[in-house]
């Protein structure tokens, strides 16, 4: 049976929070130490971690979660047509030429596009929308960031052909539960992998950034450097009221909304009780500050737990309660979304 079309899942011209991963070819080590090989590649992993800042600076898309490992990647990505929507000709025009810059510096960094170079893309109406549209695309995201590291390694290698084993998986997420079980799924995926035992020392993802970030700001150590900004806050602030596409002004990411009901210290210790369950296969007691979390989600410690664990194969193209993936219809084919049954099955009594 044919895939379905990206388009069906998810479109540029709407919010919506997808899950994304990319695998490298033959699922060999070419982000990490490759014992085939004997060469090693982790410095290509922070080649994606610079990409990502670089694109979350410019593009009309939220970076919520992200976990670089030896083989794969995960992202958990906001479209905001929203945003895009509040920038003037120039602006849009001003972010292409940073994303696809027409002249680079000596360090391969883009240069402050010129007038005339904005003026090729602020005079072409037509070609402006179709940009305009790109720039809270998560699939052009993808082509942009996956092109950028094959070609790199590609070059690097002396090699042609294919890096990345084939398209990137998308799994669309439909509900608070699933966005919250899904952030946790990639945060700990390097503790799953056993490449690491704690967020802290989890390189390359957001926990560990969100952590350093934590601490710098609990010691009031001003001038260290903050390595998360482009990320997008955890705390969604829902009490505050304030609507509306929140975008930030300082040019490190799309916006300031949030994509969760607590704060970064309540879900990185989440994350830190979430590990010691699931790796040691144990089921211990839920601590008391956490036990509101469950109670709002409606679920138990036990299937929380199981929804972290197996994630990725629990769901397909869409993820969330079963009730919500059954209301849920694709783009333009009204095309219905298969519940596994065991997915259903854990879900039962949410």
């Amino acid at each position: 049976m044919a895939r379905l079309a990206r388009a069906e899942i998810f479109a540029s011209d709407e919010v919506a929070i997808v899950h994304v991963m990319n695998r490298v070819t033959r699922r060999c080590f070419l982000l990490g130490d490759d014992p085939v090989t004997g060469k090693n590649y982790d410095h290509r992993k922070q080649w994606l971690d610079d990409q990502l800042v670089h694109q979350a600076r410019h593009f009309g898309i939220d970076l919520l979660c992200q976990a670089i490992l030896s083989n794969h990647i995960h992202l958990v990505l906001r479209s905001r047509p929203d945003v895009v929507a509040e920038w003037d000709d120039t602006e849009v025009a001003r972010r292409l030429l940073m994303l696809c810059p027409a002249s680079k510096d000596d360090n391969g960094q883009p240069l402050k596009p010129t007038e005339f170079e904005l003026n090729h893309i602020r005079n072409n109406k037509e070609k402006l929308a179709v940009i305009r549209s790109r720039l809270s695309d998560i699939s052009w995201w993808m082509r942009l960031l996956s092109q950028n590291i094959a070609q790199r390694a590609n070059k690097e290698d002396n090699e042609l052909g294919k890096f990345w084993q084939a398209r990137f998986r998308a799994v669309r997420l439909l509900d608070e539960t699933a966005i919250l079980a899904c952030a946790a799924y990639v945060d700990l995926n390097p503790i799953r992998a056993a490449m690491a035992e704690t967020i802290e020392t989890s390189d390359f993802t957001s926990a560990q950034k969100r952590t350093l970030d934590l601490q710098a700001q609990e010691s009031s150590a001003v001038s260290k450097l903050r390595c998360g900004q482009h990320l997008a806050p955890v705390d969604l602030h829902e009490r505050s009221g304030k609507t509306g596409p929140s975008a930030n002004k300082r040019n490190q990411r799309c916006s300031n909304k949030g994509f969760l009901p607590m704060s970064t210290a309540d879900y990185l210790s989440l994350l830190d009780w979430t590990a010691g369950q699931t790796v040691a296969c144990k089921q211990g007691s839920t601590p008391q500050h956490l036990a509101p979390i469950f109670d709002r989600l409606g679920i138990t410690s036990e299937v929380w737990c199981r929804l972290v664990k197996d994630f990725g194969r629990l769901f397909s193209l869409v993820a969330g309660r079963p009730q919500y993936i059954d209301e849920h219809r694709s783009q333009s084919s009204s095309h219905r979304y298969r519940t596994r049954k065991d997915t259903r099955e854990l879900l039962a009594s949410v």
